[in-house]
């Protein structure tokens, strides 16, 4: 398959080539979906050398499993899925917290800002990270997955494997969880 055709298929014509052993097709899935899929796995892990490492595991993982793909979901939400639960067993594993450093740059300060409200900014943005590592897993996990991801309560329901009814109720108690601990800063 040529490159420059293969990147105008939709995932769905993608897949069912990669299923047939289609290498190009797989590839242009994977320069398609990873950046969606390590920002999610950075949100859910705190940095980006482990992100990396889920995500590029989570790919060789799909492509040996390929032939069990049901083509209910969609190739993203399915890849999704196995990041996600490849974020949640590290950790589970994962002897000690999240080291503060984690925490991303900040965004570009406007030149009108003053050095106190930048300050301010990103001390609050701070609290922020450090708000969502304190969640447990499966509610930031159905946060990261709303709020920053877009996804709807259906696909998020597929990734984390339950009911739209629990993760309605894990999004509650994650929003919850972060407007009490972002309090201080209102």
């Amino acid at each position: 398959m040529e490159q420059d055709a293969a990147g105008d298929l939709d995932d769905s014509v993608l897949t069912v080539r990669a299923c047939e052993g289609d290498e190009d097709a797989f590839a242009v899935l994977v320069r398609r979906h990873s950046s969606r899929l390590i920002a999610l796995a950075q949100h859910l892990l705190g940095n980006r050398t482990d992100a990396e490492d889920a995500v590029q595991d989570a790919f060789l993982s799909a492509w040996r499993r390929l032939p069990e793909f049901r083509r209910s979901a969609s190739f993203g939400t399915w890849m999704y899925r196995i990041v996600t639960n490849r974020c949640l067993n590290a950790l589970r594993h994962r002897p000690q917290p999240l080291p503060l450093d984690a925490v991303p740059e900040p965004a570009a300060v406007d030149a009108d800002s003053s050095p106190p409200q930048v300050a301010e900014r990103d001390a609050a943005a701070t609290a922020l990270t450090q708000a969502l590592l304190d969640l447990r897993p499966e509610l930031r996990v159905c946060w990261v997955l709303r709020e920053l991801h877009g996804l709807h309560y259906e696909e998020i329901a597929h990734v984390v494997g339950s009911s739209e009814q629990t993760v309605r109720g894990r999004l509650f108690r994650a929003r919850r969880a972060l407007m009490e601990a972002m309090r201080p800063w209102r």
